[in-house]
């Protein structure tokens, strides 16, 4: 399962320097140890970017690809593509819809299946090959504890600023407090209509390809997410 994450990377390089100082005084001593000190500060301060706290939107994206090892990919010729996308929310079908974002990357998928050598075809005309587009959200929930900020608080309270001088600060009496995340991704599956019936007619999902991220679902973005996918995918043509 091939993982991919931005198009950046960072090399670390560490220099062990020997030397014997050969003055016996303390001043002597100390020039050489304050040079060495200041040759390690500036090779640690060369570096421009922390690759972890300074990831640009497309540097943070991940691209995750699987595929079916049986499947013999050239053995296809033809596909159809789904005319709108799925929107699945919490592992629910909410509908389908076509928006800017969605129509791009229909296209970008089209482009990038036609130019591994498959045909593409109407749904009608029994393709080897469809393929399903789906925008999917995903919603965690949990809860956290006010009790450590809350009983260090009272050192920062001044009573007297609302007038209650003398008085005690106390946190609430449910000291706790639920948040909501909202992640989403989007996903691209290849199904194999030529062997539903020899796979007991079952249509096998034969390759998956998964972007998650910061402005994932970003129209100028989409063109970029699907060739990210098949880029690592070079099994995937005809």
């Amino acid at each position: 399962m091939p993982f991919k994450r931005g198009h950046f990377f960072c090399i670390y390089v560490t220099v062990n320097v020997t030397y014997q100082i050969k003055y016996s005084t303390g001043m002597k001593n100390m020039g050489w140890l304050t040079g060495g000190a200041l040759l390690t500060m500036m090779l640690f301060g060369s570096c421009r970017k922390d690759p972890l706290k300074n990831l640009t939107n497309d540097e943070s994206r991940i691209y995750i690809s699987n595929y079916d090892t049986t499947a013999s990919f050239s053995s296809y010729t033809t596909f159809s593509i789904t005319d709108s996308v799925d929107v699945i929310q919490d592992n629910q079908l909410e509908g389908r819809e076509r928006a800017a974002f969605d129509s791009a990357v229909i296209t970008a998928v089209g482009q990038n299946m036609q130019q591994r050598g498959y045909q593409l075809v109407s749904k009608e005309s029994g393709p080897d090959l469809a393929i399903n587009v789906s925008r999917v959200y995903n919603t965690s929930t949990g809860v956290f504890s006010y009790g450590d900020y809350w009983g260090y608080y009272g050192g920062y309270y001044d009573p007297y600023y609302w007038g209650y001088g003398g008085y005690g600060y106390y946190p609430p009496y449910y000291a706790v407090g639920v948040y909501s995340i909202q992640s989403g991704g989007l996903e691209i599956d290849l199904l194999d209509l030529k062997n539903a019936t020899n796979n007991g007619n079952k249509i096998k999902a034969i390759w998956t390809g998964l972007a998650r991220g910061e402005q994932v679902f970003r129209t100028a973005n989409a063109a970029a997410e699907v060739q990210a996918l098949f880029d690592q995918s070079a099994y995937l043509k005809h």
